[in-house]
């Protein structure tokens, strides 16, 4: 890996510290999320699917699980996430009548058995993964013409941040970031035909939100927990003069008295291959939903 590239790779501790700190104020900034997943979700009523176990990768406060609840009654629901703060959240949005399990895990390493899960579904998380090795581990536990929706960040996220950042000297250098680097949609695309996904679709949506002041827009990213946890970020606080720096170079933006902050979104889909999942050994990797309960209920405690 060169400088360049290990720059841009995501410290986890450092992910897991901001999402944790997030976990109070994430609902009332997370506009665009919020828009976002509906739109996943209205997405699904296109695919005729009775799932008997769905995962929420990525579940954050648990919205998105509680709506995957009611639209499969039948089906356990597991929401997924490596921040503990996320999750307490998201026993908040639990329903008695419609409860969803929670489990603390890394989507790159699932305790899921192999061809488990029937639906994967997950909003905003890919951009904060390896790529590679977390579309690995969803073809791992999908069942055999199992689903997979997701959402991501593509390259222009952010483009006005990262802009005014790189003219006030402050990314680039010496390998130190600002802004996290996002994939493009074909290269997206190219990492779920490598990790044996069927019939990949992908397309993209374009969002602005607009501020009067790039203060505010730094406010929203620290309280969606959407902070740079790249291993290249400058570890020390910024300076006032830096940072007086890039807001001077992104007024340069201003449109009718508001800076636009632009978002790139990366809408996937994909189907695990109808051909069955074997073991190394040979055995098929059947796996009956009351087991599966009984290795969650063993996971919680």
């Amino acid at each position: 890996m060169n400088d360049e590239r290990a720059a841009y790779s995501v410290d986890k501790y450092w992910l897991r510290r901001s999402f944790n700190r997030a976990s109070t104020t994430y609902d009332a900034a997370a506009v665009l999320q919020t828009e976002v997943r509906d739109l996943l979700l209205h997405r699904l009523e296109l695919t005729d699917l009775s799932p008997r176990l769905v995962v929420d990768a990525g579940a954050g406060t648990g919205h998105a699980g509680r709506a995957l609840k009611r639209r499969y009654p039948s089906a356990q629901v597991l929401a997924v996430d490596s921040s503990l703060g996320m999750l307490h959240a998201a026993g908040r949005q639990q329903s008695w009548l419609r409860p969803f399990a929670r489990l603390c895990a890394d989507a790159e390493r699932l305790p899921l058995p192999d061809g488990s899960v029937d639906l994967i579904v997950s909003n905003f998380m890919l951009q904060w993964s390896d790529l590679d090795v977390a579309l690995a581990e969803f073809r791992r536990v999908l069942a055999p013409r199992g689903f997979l929706t997701f959402t991501t960040l593509g390259p222009d996220t952010l483009r006005e941040l990262r802009a005014a950042w790189a003219r006030a000297g402050g990314d680039h250098a010496d390998y130190h970031t600002r802004v996290s680097h996002f994939l493009d949609m074909h290269d997206i695309g190219d990492a779920l035909v490598r990790a044996g996904f069927a019939a990949p679709v992908l397309d993209v949506e374009r969002y602005t939100l607009m501020y009067t002041e790039v203060r505010h827009l730094a406010a929203d990213l620290r309280a969606v927990g959407a902070r740079n946890a790249t291993t290249g970020r400058l570890k020390g606080l910024t300076g006032p003069r830096k940072f007086a720096a890039m807001q001077s170079a992104y007024e340069a933006f201003r449109i009718d008295g508001r800076l636009p902050a632009t978002y790139e979104v990366v809408f996937g889909q994909a189907w695990g291959p109808a051909a069955e999942v074997r073991r190394a050994g040979g055995d098929s990797t059947h796996v009956s939903l009351d087991e599966l309960r009984r290795q969650l209920r063993k996971l919680r405690k």
